[in-house]
């Protein structure tokens, strides 16, 4: 039994699929590499002014940057969705007829629930 997901999913298109594809996983890398790298950076004495600090000041710095670069990259991946083109879904026509038509069905074969069977009685 298909329920039209197929034809729902197929909808963008391959390429369009394929670019937010590529565009998650570029923001999914930069996710992990940049704060890595910040904090590689402040631990290893690559950033200047970094030998100054104390190892807690090093610490706190250093996590605070990793993640507001964390929260840039998730806010310029939610930029780049929003310029994402909105064109109008059309539904596949013949989901849509399958829906219509099973909406229509009567359903005469579904068990009663226990309280009508009371009133019955």
């Amino acid at each position: 039994m298909d329920l039209g997901v197929s034809a729902h999913c197929n909808s963008l298109g391959p390429k369009a699929t394929m670019s937010v594809i590529q565009k998650f996983f570029i923001a999914s890398m930069f996710m992990w590499v940049v704060p890595v790298a910040i904090l590689y950076g402040f631990n290893n004495n690559l950033f200047p002014g970094a030998d100054n600090l104390s190892p807690y000041s090093v610490t706190l710095v250093s996590g605070f940057l990793a993640v507001i670069s964390v929260n840039v990259v998730i806010a310029f991946y939610i930029y780049l969705a929003m310029k994402e083109p909105a064109e109008k879904h059309e539904p596949d026509p013949k989901f849509l007829a399958e829906a219509k038509a099973s909406m229509k069905q009567p359903t005469t074969n579904a068990p009663q629930s226990s309280e009508s069977q009371k009133k019955e009685q």
